[in-house]
């Protein structure tokens, strides 16, 4: 039997060592070094996996050229959502790591979606719940599946042993952080242990042609929890967030090697589990009696889907000697460059004033197409007038306070027009190619903030 081989590695960035120090030279963090088996004495690892392809590839060096490309059928979901962010559907042997809060709905969500894939064999893995806890969720969801199979296990080698006699077509982990390997001697949830448990469904999801869904869970700070590598090695990163004090959920693109990574779907917590949402321009929108002041409508898109929110803004004087600048779902920089550039462009004193922004809907938003909204929220709030109503924004506002031009203008326009929107302002440098006269809502062109100032009040 050969010897075990052990090192160190870092649980921050990953830098390996032959021995324990106590600063790592790549990241400069303190104490983050641990011992990990690098190898054991046996082949037994590398025969398991020629068992799930029947026969051992031959490696051998070819050609870019030799290789033909076919289109990869996906499969398809009934969830739409899904379907948007993975880039039209699940791809055969892709292996997808979905991270979020605790009590966020990644186990409801992903039970749900599995229910539905009647035709589709499920297995469904989970290291945190038994069976009875399972079950009575799935009754919750009211969903009845004939092929879908359930798990309760957290060491991999008995798994793969009942994937191989399930065949499944689809495996959904929940979650990645309760596995252990008998390859590894460590505890499970530390970074060996993930970083090998998820080497192995790689491996599984490659050779079997097999779609892989890991459930993970996030650290304090909002990242995923184990080594950054973990992000590396599958192909598609989703992260659930959402407020816990709205009953919207949010599954956001942050990794894609099959599609966009800019998408986002938005679903609606309930009773009956998460529901899809198709419009979700009505539910970010207030429905108002009256008219208010602070209050602008903002067409931004997010990935190829065109949105409408609404943007508040608080405008009071301050009584301390240092005014606050409070901000939700907007960046907190890039409302102190539009103050600057109303300040020192349109004459308003807002260095004497409390300004306070929020995006409706807890969304967060980085389109820089909402600038436009941004600043006449914050007009309407200094002036105390509300905005005309049936008026939208796009448009992005430079440092010389010139209003930008912003793309895709044309999808941004069809959504305003489809909500009931009658005028919709944007920058006069869109004009260019934009055709005005097949729509039904009045475009208003504009250059400055002046200029916006004099149109608005």
């Amino acid at each position: 039997m050969a010897k075990i081989k052990t090192g160190f590695f870092c649980q921050n960035c990953g830098y390996e060592s032959a021995k324990w120090v106590g600063k790592c030279p790549s990241c400069n963090q303190w104490n983050c070094f641990v011992e990990e088996v690098i190898q054991k004495g046996t082949d037994k690892k590398q025969n398991e996996w020629k068992e799930f392809s029947g026969t051992s590839k031959d490696l051998k060096i070819i050609s870019l050229a030799g290789i033909i490309s076919g289109e990869e059928k996906r499969i398809i979901t009934k969830d739409a959502e899904l379907n948007r962010v993975l880039g039209g559907g699940i791809v055969p042997g892709s292996i997808v790591l979905i991270a979020g809060e605790p009590g966020i709905g990644k186990s409801t969500l992903f039970l749900q979606d599995a229910l539905h894939l009647k035709e589709t064999t499920t297995l469904y893995i989970s290291g945190e719940e038994s069976e009875q806890q399972i079950k009575m969720r799935a009754d919750r969801l009211n969903i009845q599946n004939e092929n879908f199979y359930l798990l309760t296990e957290t060491s991999t080698a008995t798994i793969f042993q009942e994937i191989k006699k399930l065949k499944p077509e689809l495996v959904i982990v929940d979650s990645i952080q309760t596995l252990h390997s008998p390859f590894v001697e460590s505890s499970p949830g530390s970074v060996s242990q993930i970083r090998e448990c998820a080497a192995e469904f790689q491996r599984y999801a490659k050779e079997t042609n097999t779609p892989v869904f890991l459930i993970g869970h996030i650290t304090k700070d909002g990242s995923i929890a184990g080594p950054k590598i973990l992000e590396h090695m599958v192909d598609t990163v989703l992260q659930f967030e959402g407020d816990r004090n709205y009953a919207y959920r949010i599954l956001r693109t942050l990794k894609n090697r099959f599609g966009s990574t800019s998408e986002l779907g938005i679903y609606e917590m309930s009773n009956e589990g998460m529901r899809e949402v198709s419009n979700p321009s009505e539910i970010l929108i207030t429905q108002k009696e009256d008219q208010l002041s602070g209050v602008a409508i903002a067409a931004t898109i997010e990935g190829i889907r065109p949105l409408l929110i609404e943007v508040q803004a608080l405008v009071t004087q301050s009584v301390y000697g240092t005014p606050q600048r409070t901000n939700t779902g907007f960046d907190l920089r890039r409302l102190q460059l539009l103050l600057a550039v109303l300040e020192k462009r349109g004459g308003f004193h807002f260095g004497v004033k409390d300004v306070f922004i929020n995006i409706a809907g807890g969304l967060k938003v980085e389109d820089p197409s909402i600038d436009l909204a941004v600043l006449s929220a914050l007009l309407s709030s200094y002036e105390d007038v509300s905005l005309p109503l049936h008026i939208c924004f796009a448009g992005e506002v430079g440092l010389s306070g010139e209003i930008r031009a912003v793309n895709r203008i044309d999808q941004r326009i069809a959504e305003a027009e489809k909500l009931g929107f009658e005028k919709i302002i944007v920058s006069k440098y869109n004009n260019k190619g934009l055709n005005t006269k097949k729509n039904n809502i009045e475009v208003v062109a504009l250059g400055k903030v002046e200029e916006l100032y004099q149109y608005l009040f």
